[in-house]
């Protein structure tokens, strides 16, 4: 039954019952019994009901499969109905898609994500969020120095990660939640790299510290704490900076946001949390990226953004170990199968290529 698929790609194609309706010949009546499953549409119909919602037939006639639990919108206020729907719809399309490759490997072939067993039980306080950045990133065998790829250093540790290409005009950075027991976050793909990083670690702060902090703390703003911290420690801040300072120059920020991914103001937050700024000084700063539009755009070359590629990769592996042949490998990157072969140039070889 196409019931449910239906009512999701016609809310994110912002369509009302009649406006969908009009489009395909039929009455608001019959498209109201189409999404519960009183009735059911004649393949002509199907076909024009895909076009009409920008989607394939056979996404439609596939059966929902999978359930995100939990989810979390990082967004503003004012955001559009519309605009969530249409995000909420991509990321369904994208967790199926991932849900059934994961199931036609015989092994796992992403590990569990799990937290690790020194962490404290409690939090309360900002010195502890850091300690806490701090430990992850030894956990992780991170060390010091810049996460250069965020997206990989998650997923390797059993962390979902999907990019929703949705055009959300600026008002969506991302969301968290679960598929069946794997941690899924969610980015923009329209923000820079910078914008995606800090997303990113917020969401992975929002996993740590689930659960440890006391009901006076915001924990909004204890996971943007987590996240400068785990993009940019403290030493590192003293060893760019010094223990105090009077100014800072614009370059000494644009460089540092170019080594970390954390934008220049954010690199001036964590100065201030460290307290090698003063408040006043802060306030001067951020006045001064206010006046001159840069809150938005921020001066320089922008940081690139990045990508994930473990989908893809596993779909080339399964490819590879003949656990599924083309047509499927099509189907789970969203491709035809002419496409495929098309993007597809390299080959894969096998241990008997030359034998």
């Amino acid at each position: 039954m196409i019931g449910a698929r239906l009512h999701r790609a016609r809310k994110a194609a912002g369509l009302s019952l009649r406006d969908l309706g009009e489009n395909i010949g039929v009455s608001h009546t019959a498209v109201s019994k189409y999404e519960k499953d009183l009735l059911m549409p004649s393949s002509g119909q199907l076909i024009k009901l895909s076009k009409a919602l920008g989607v394939r037939a056979e996404y439609l006639l596939r059966p929902i499969s999978v359930e995100i639990e939990g989810i979390e919108y990082r967004k503003r206020s004012n955001t559009p109905k519309l605009i969530l729907n249409k995000i909420t719809a991509d990321v369904y399309e994208q967790a199926e898609r991932w849900e059934e490759l994961l199931q036609l490997y015989p092994q796992k072939p992403v590990p569990d994500f799990k937290l690790p067993e020194s962490l404290p039980q409690s939090v309360n306080s900002d010195e502890e969020i850091e300690a806490i950045s701090e430990l992850m990133r030894h956990e992780w065998d991170l060390g010091l120095n810049p996460v250069s790829d965020l997206i990989d250093t998650l997923e390797s540790r059993g962390i979902l990660v999907i990019v929703s290409s949705v055009d959300s005009n600026n008002k969506f950075d991302g969301l968290a939640g679960k598929l069946g027991n794997k941690p899924v976050i969610v980015v923009s793909e329209n923000w820079p790299g910078d914008r995606q990083k800090f997303t990113l670690a917020h969401e992975l702060g929002h996993l740590v510290l689930a659960g440890r902090l006391p009901e006076n703390m915001d924990e909004e703003r204890a996971c943007n704490l987590f996240a400068g911290a785990f993009l940019l420690p403290r030493s590192a801040v003293f060893e760019a900076f010094g223990e105090h300072r009077h100014a800072l120059d614009l370059n000494e920020l644009h460089m540092l946001k170019e080594e970390y991914g954390l934008s220049m103001a954010g690199i001036i937050y964590r100065a201030f949390q460290c307290g090698i700024i003063s408040e006043g000084m802060r306030q001067r700063l951020f006045r001064l990226f206010t006046q001159r539009g840069w809150r938005k755009v921020e001066p320089g070359k922008a940081y690139p953004a990045e990508k994930t590629w473990l989908f893809s990769r596993l779909v080339y592996r399964a490819l590879a170990e003949d656990y599924f042949g083309e047509s499927k490998a099509a189907e789970l990157l969203g491709l035809s199968l002419r496409n495929f072969r098309k993007e597809s140039k390299l080959e894969s070889v096998s241990a008997d290529t030359y034998q």
